[in-house]
């Protein structure tokens, strides 16, 4: 994996816990562990349990990390695609965050490149008079930025693992995972916005339907409480409402000759 993946992903990682960073520069990483992060990282476990019994409240370790290969004598831990730590956290992310990073299985006896895709999982919910819920999964490469849907479908056909095949490399991306999950979050906020909207006319007809008949009913005493109560839960029955979530992800490495697949319309 190239300097600046590796670098990134950790950031990401320790920015997702929280993590106070106390350096960031030039390759040399150097944060302040949560306790969460130094239960999971740091293996104190007699440390945490002592603390704990005498009621106290504890000092997470700060960690210090290189990725600067001109800087790897410096005090604190060398990270390279093979090192412990590094496995260490690709193992915590995999097993118990929604995201993940892997590399397309390859059988080479030369320098094979590997190119970086994000991949984003949403879950696209319609509430209204029904309920309604759609699974779109897309992937963007974070060199040429070609947007393909389906994506789990077509990683699903290819051997992917934890760890990078010998002799292949990564392809530094150009586009940024921030930069790349806009662009993917566009084309799904454009594919909602262009979905018919029949289901949500209904919705609201039956929403007013429902209040009209509710005030006829209570004509005398719209002001009561319990009126209001139920005009409340009608409205929050009945009135279009779409929300989008991403169910999981990640940064999956892949040779270049990945399928041609028409994009998202």
């Amino acid at each position: 994996m190239a300097i600046v993946d590796i670098e990134q992903f950790i950031i990401d990682y320790f920015s997702a816990y929280q993590c106070n960073p106390l350096k960031m520069e030039d390759g040399v990483m150097q944060v302040e562990l949560t306790e969460e992060l130094d239960k999971i990282l740091m293996n104190r476990p007699f440390y945490w349990h002592y603390i704990q019994s005498l009621g106290q409240e504890g000092v997470p370790m700060t960690l210090t990390l290189i990725t600067n290969p001109d800087k790897r004598e410096q005090a604190g831990e060398w990270i390279d695609i093979g090192s412990p730590r590094l496995q260490q956290i690709f193992n915590h992310v995999t097993q118990h965050e929604k995201y993940t990073l892997l590399f397309q299985e390859v059988n080479t006896d030369k320098n094979t490149p590997l190119y970086p895709w994000l991949l984003a999982n949403f879950k696209v919910s319609y509430r209204g008079r029904q309920k309604k819920e759609e699974i779109i999964s897309l992937g963007i490469q974070l060199v040429t930025g070609k947007v393909i849907v389906n994506m789990m479908d077509e990683l699903n056909k290819l051997a992917l693992k934890q760890q990078i095949s010998n002799f292949c490399y990564t392809i530094s991306p150009i586009i940024t995972l921030t930069s790349g999950f806009k662009r993917i979050e566009k084309i799904i906020q454009h594919y909602v916005e262009n979905q018919p909207k029949e289901w949500a006319n209904e919705a609201l007809e039956t929403r007013n339907e429902e209040i009209a008949l509710l005030k006829q009913f209570y004509k005398d005493d719209l002001e009561n409480n319990i009126v209001k109560k139920e005009m409340e839960e009608i409205n929050n029955r009945y009135t279009p409402e779409i929300t989008i979530d991403v169910t999981s992800g990640g940064l999956i490495y892949l040779l270049q000759d990945f399928p041609d697949i028409e994009r998202f319309s």
